[in-house]
């Protein structure tokens, strides 16, 4: 089943002799339960094709279908709304909010779109994720890995339809990187959670069922590794 279209994917920064194609008339799609690596060079174009997808930012021009849904085509509000359930965003940097605790921190989404927490959720995340008796610490009483951790648990908690991963692992040390990739590639197989990781890690990369390279706003490979 396919749940994300991208369709002539292009955005442009500047104009005139300043004109930079950060994307350039990028399609693919990518099925339900896929985990798909994304890789190329910086500046390539990679994160602003995440924050395209994930309704971050607008294109230049191009669509992108989630479940069928234009997501260009909803007012802002409506944006906000698929932002906060159907994409669970993860950064580098775990941008966590210091003041609040471990299950405040992965509960925002939710609480923050008015709705009711799934308590057995949360309880199974935190188990997962191995951060059971961390529940009150606050971030700064954590290891790098355990904050990235506690950002994936942020982004799963409200089941989206499709989780972005933007250099998951680039602050962390090769333990605590495989550690993040074997969570990510469990919550792909256990919950059949649409996966997008950008890494520039090869050994990554090859741990996902596809690999999108990019380079110079295009598509350059899409190599299925593994049906």
């Amino acid at each position: 089943m396919e749940l994300l279209k991208v369709e002539h994917l292009t955005k442009i920064y500047g104009s005139g002799e300043n004109r930079v194609y950060a994307l350039d008339d990028v399609s693919f799609t990518v099925q339900k339960g896929e985990f798909l690596a994304i890789i190329g060079p910086s500046g390539s174009g990679k994160s602003t094709l995440l924050h395209l997808i994930g309704g971050v930012d607008k294109p230049t021009s191009g669509r992108v279908y989630v479940n069928g849904m234009d997501v260009y085509s909803q007012t802002d509000d409506q944006l906000a709304v698929f932002r906060r359930r159907e994409v669970g965003l993860i950064y580098q940097f775990y941008n966590l909010i210091p003041v609040l605790n471990v299950t405040e921190n992965m509960t925002l989404p939710v609480l923050m779109d008015g709705r009711k927490v799934n308590e057995e959720r949360l309880s199974q995340l935190l188990t997962v994720l191995d951060l059971k008796g961390r529940e009150n610490h606050l971030p700064n009483q954590l290891s790098g890995g355990q904050q990235q951790r506690v950002s994936i648990g942020r982004a799963l908690m409200n089941a989206p339809a499709i989780v972005l991963a933007d250099e998951p692992t680039g602050n962390l040390d090769s333990k605590n990187s495989q550690e993040i990739i074997s969570l990510l590639k469990m919550s792909n197989k256990s919950y059949r959670q649409t996966m997008i990781v950008i890494t520039h890690d090869e050994n990554i990369a090859l741990q996902a069922d596809r690999i999108l390279a990019i380079e110079d706003g295009r598509i350059a490979r899409d190599e299925v590794i593994r049906r």
